[in-house]
């Protein structure tokens, strides 16, 4: 599976760096903050429709933040023991019965 390559890839990069030593949970989840901080960069100022309208310098350099977020999310599932693959699927069954299509087709408010 493509995740799976994926995933050895990131472990094997940080492992030839010798960063396991730095990749504790807590750094992990700042480091995946500061990244998304710097996601949200990318549309500051910008209207809901210059959002949906870049050039292609700005998705470039909203890519490598998805990236470094996805990056750091694979490593602190890792450290957490947790599997992607299944956290995602039961969170996504969660949702659809918080979330039932009838009640939330177009509806953008949070139920409790």
């Amino acid at each position: 599976m493509m995740l799976d390559r994926l995933r050895e890839k990131i472990f094997e990069f940080r492992n030839l760096r010798d960063w396991k030593q730095f990749h504790d949970p807590k750094n992990l989840a700042e480091a995946i903050a500061i990244e998304s901080g710097e996601l949200l960069e990318n549309f500051l100022w910008k209207t809901c429709n210059e959002s949906r309208n870049l050039d292609s310098d700005n998705v470039v350099a909203i890519g490598e933040e998805i990236a470094d977020i996805a990056i750091f999310l694979t490593i602190l599932a890792h450290e957490m023991n947790l599997d992607i693959d299944k956290i995602v699927d039961r969170k996504l069954k969660l949702n659809e019965k918080r979330y039932p299509v009838e009640a939330s087709r177009g509806n953008a408010e949070k139920r409790p």
